[in-house]
């Protein structure tokens, strides 16, 4: 089977791929649409991922590849309507990238809650004086109210790690009631008034059309003045102008972010905005995570070249 994998992959990950398939591995550049397009006429399968531009245009005559074997969980980057209109079978790599990605979620709400990046540039700039009793006072995550904004895998592995690591209390907002839980949290049917309870919002929800814009004005100034805002899912769920003027004018307390709408652009405004932890999308960034992923990937790709459903279709 003739395979394009869109990035590089960990040595364990690429020995694996190669073992299985006639594999092209491509440098760290995203694909855009006329690339893609190209793409789906010269492979049989192909593993993509975030930001690789699959739109409707790709999907356009009569492909070659019929696979698309994501790599990661999310899948927005893929229009998946015009994938099934032609006859293309899309899959993603769930779960493994569960626990770090609710791992990250954990870092960004320490370093913002304690302002841990503020207290870094300032040690590193050189403009640190020593200690004194009022200096970069931040607030406690112990004891605090979280709420996840999505209650799937990613949300209910961020729940658990507050609730029996922090002792914080875990209201959450998702669009299908959730009972399948093992710690106490409380479903909010209403986003606002979920916001306006915590001390600390965790977006966890999938990309796409549904979600985009999701976190705008409106459900900043719900949030408030004296919560933080941290971000692990998709960038452009979350409004980032709105996001910047909330932080300029202290609508909310800070955010963490390790995705942005228009990565891997960042405004330099939301560099320079006060309390921000901004990561550079490290969400599943272990060796072992990123090994499992690809392994996922090319289990797809291989149940899908023996003739058989792929365990992890989307589409």
């Amino acid at each position: 089977m003739k395979l394009l994998v869109t990035r590089p992959m960990t040595t364990r990950a690429r020995a694996a791929i190669e073992a299985e398939c006639d594999a092209t591995f491509l440098e760290n550049t995203k694909l855009d649409a006329t690339e893609a397009a190209r793409a789906m006429q010269e492979y049989d399968a192909i593993i993509p991922t975030i930001g690789d531009a699959f739109t409707a245009q790709a999907f356009e005559g009569a492909p070659r590849c019929k696979l698309l074997a994501n790599f990661g969980a999310g899948f927005n980057h893929i229009d998946i309507d015009a994938a099934r209109q032609a006859g293309i079978t899309v899959t993603n790599t769930p779960e493994v990238v569960t626990d770090a990605t609710a791992d990250i979620a954990i870092t960004l709400m320490l370093m913002t809650l304690r302002r841990a990046s503020e207290g870094e540039r300032l040690l590193r700039a050189g403009e640190w004086v020593g200690w004194n009793p009022t200096q970069m006072l931040g607030r406690h995550m112990s004891g605090a109210t979280v709420g996840i904004v999505g209650m799937g895998r990613i949300g209910k592995a961020i729940a658990r790690r507050c609730h029996f690591g922090f002792g914080m209390q875990v209201v959450f907002f998702n669009r299908s009631t959730v009972t399948d839980l093992d710690h106490p949290a409380r479903q909010v049917p209403d986003l606002l008034d979920m916001l306006r309870e915590c001390d600390v919002a965790v977006i966890a929800v999938p990309g796409g059309n549904k979600t985009r814009g999701m976190i705008g004005q409106d459900q900043l100034a719900a949030l408030g003045a004296d919560s933080f805002l941290i971000n692990i899912a998709r960038g452009d769920v979350v409004d980032e102008d709105a996001l910047i003027a909330a932080l300029y004018a202290g609508t909310i307390a800070g955010a963490g972010l390790d995705v942005y709408a228009k990565e891997p652009h960042v405004p330099q405004d939301l560099i320079d905005a006060p309390n921000t932890s901004l990561l550079p999308h490290l969400g599943t960034a272990t060796d072992d995570t990123r090994t499992q992923m690809g392994l996922r990937a090319l289990r797809n790709v291989t149940a899908f070249a023996a003739g058989q459903e792929p365990p992890d279709t989307v589409a």
